[in-house]
């Protein structure tokens, strides 16, 4: 099961690609400079100069621009590098998600201390989710059955939200991206340690219920 998620806009003309591009940046950067989620409609349509009529056009509300503007940011700077690493496992994937989330802390920040914060879980979940699944399918290539390895996926990642949310709205002085990466691989090692044994004693389980099954025929 994957999350319910925005999804990004359709290619449009230009002018609507340019005025939604323009509208997300906007509300990024003036969420960045004030640190919440609060910005008035007006002051976003004004720094994207756009009308107001187009917010509501484009987006609905404001809470559906903050929204998209986050999940936009994920989309075309954290997916890209994550896509071109050459590997997600361990270490390297947690500190491509941790410093880009350090490098965009404000903004998160502000969002997850907002109303949205439910709703913006859920979504970036959803761009996440097909990523651990992946990263969990590449290591412990078949001695996973598909569902097993779809449930570690929401584990990891519902499991690694809630650490990445304590780190990015706590004490400025504990924003280290390479000390959390640290952390991180660590739980996936104590993971990765455990799940072979688990995976075999299903196995034998099932095989086990196999034999009986065949034995009363």
């Amino acid at each position: 099961m994957e999350f319910d998620l925005v999804p990004a806009p359709p290619a449009k003309d230009r002018r609507v690609r340019r005025s939604r591009a323009a509208l997300t940046q906007a509300a990024v950067t003036l969420v960045t400079q004030r640190g919440t989620a609060a910005i008035p409609i007006s002051d976003i349509a004004a720094a994207a100069d756009v009308s107001r009529q187009l917010v509501y056009q484009h987006f609905g509300d404001r809470d559906a621009l903050l929204l998209e503007a986050a999940l936009d940011l994920a989309r075309t700077e954290l997916l890209p590098r994550l896509a071109e690493a050459e590997s997600l496992e361990g270490r390297g994937g947690a500190l491509i998600m941790t410093r880009f989330f350090a490098e965009h802390r404000a903004f998160y920040r502000a969002m997850l201390n907002s109303s949205s914060a439910f709703v913006l879980n859920r979504a970036l979940g959803g761009l996440l989710i097909p990523v651990n699944r992946r990263a969990i399918e590449r290591h412990f290539g078949g001695d996973l059955d598909p569902q097993r390895a779809e449930d570690l996926a929401l584990f990891v990642t519902g499991g690694g939200a809630n650490v990445m949310n304590e780190w990015l709205t706590g004490p400025d002085e504990s924003l280290d991206p390479e000390d959390l990466a640290d952390r991180i691989a660590a739980l996936f090692d104590v993971l990765a340690a455990a799940l072979p044994p688990i995976a075999a004693s299903t196995s034998a389980a099932w095989s086990s219920a196999a034999s009986i099954e065949e034995n009363h025929r």
